[in-house]
């Protein structure tokens, strides 16, 4: 009786907690607080507590009347004392039968309120909450935005050209929107895809930046008076496709509705990638030069690649090659993009 009275006494502090919020919240929008009791375990509660009240109040009057006419006796101190202690055992005992009479089911107000709790609804039956559930915790299909960086490098398997001999640092910025398509509520596997934005910079170092020669092709040029910037941008539309395990272990929400968290966790993904180009730009800056040129350095407009991904929650890092040249028709020959990086939400 004893831990039954402590749960319910739990749950009127709730109850009497999410009220005193609403009277203070009474203008706008609805506080998340307003909706931590369900409103049908707070009427049961309420309604339980005035009975129980009620019940108290009643009893503390007839053992009032009894202690007076006790001290109208005028026992010694002693025998007062032990007079008195059994009256309040015989009134306490009384009052703990009458509230077990109101046969109040504090398990089923329990559960109603974990029930509240897991899905902000009161639920009737069984096969209700089973469907709550199922729907609650169904396969992931999520289109969510991402962005990463990477160290980008040009590999070849040829004697280095001019540009890998001047070439500085260089880097990959890419955002976008990564769509998650797990195969089943359970399953560790999930389809990947999405669109990104890709911002490939090669960064010129030595004082040497990009020309054209007279047939328009790219070629790296000295500059005598010192630069303080050379680079060139190239921007493509991304498009990935691939898979994705998650070893995130299976999870029962109850109800035998068992479900695993595709996106928390240790995941492994492979994809391929391919990309159209948007732009490029030749930025050049130093003593007595400042010049943005974006017409065309003959960088491939396709690109496309393979990229292996190891993710913890929304942490990932990865690695991404190129399959094509990075510049097209045999400029810098074979020079191919391979990046190292980190990825949020990816």
């Amino acid at each position: 009786m004893i831990k039954k009275i402590i749960m319910m006494g739990f749950l009127c502090a709730l109850s009497t907690s999410a009220y005193s919020q609403r009277k203070s919240l009474s203008v706008n929008l609805q506080s998340k607080n307003d909706t931590e009791v369900s409103p049908i375990v707070k009427e049961k509660v309420d309604e339980y507590a005035k009975k129980i009240d009620a019940i108290i109040q009643e009893e503390k009057k007839l053992m009032e009347a009894e202690l007076v006419t006790l001290q109208s006796k005028n026992l010694d101190k002693t025998e007062f004392d032990k007079q008195k202690s059994l009256i309040a055992d015989r009134f306490s005992e009384k009052i703990d039968t009458r509230i077990e009479e109101l046969g109040f089911d504090l398990d089923n107000v329990i559960q109603k309120q974990v029930r509240y709790s897991l899905l902000n609804s009161d639920i009737a039956s069984n096969e209700e909450l089973k469907a709550q559930l199922m729907k609650k915790f169904r396969p992931t299909k999520s289109l969510s935005g991402y962005f990463s960086y990477g160290i980008m490098n040009l590999t070849n398997n040829k004697a280095d050209n001019d540009l890998d001999k001047n070439l500085g640092y260089a880097g990959n910025f890419e955002f976008g929107f990564k769509l998650n398509y797990q195969f089943g509520r359970t399953s560790p596997w999930g389809l990947i895809s999405g669109i990104g934005f890709s911002w490939r910079t090669l960064n010129i170092d030595n004082n040497m930046f990009f020309m054209k020669d007279l047939n328009a092709n790219p070629v790296l040029v000295h500059y005598e008076n010192g630069l303080s910037k050379s680079k060139l941008r190239t921007g493509y539309i991304m498009v990935p496709l691939g898979i994705q395990y998650n070893f995130s272990k299976i999870k029962n929400a109850g109800m035998d509705v068992e479900y695993r968290d595709y996106n928390k966790g240790f995941k492994v993904g492979a994809n391929v990638y391919g990309g159209v180009k948007m732009a490029t730009n030749n930025i050049v800056k130093g003593d007595g030069i400042s010049d943005r040129d974006r017409s065309n350095y003959q960088v491939s407009p396709f690109i496309y690649g393979g990229q292996f991904t190891v993710s913890y929650n929304e942490f990932s890092i990865f690695v991404k090659k190129d399959f094509g040249n990075f510049f097209k028709n045999g400029n810098f020959e074979n020079d191919k993009a391979l990046i190292f990086g980190i990825a949020l939400w990816w």
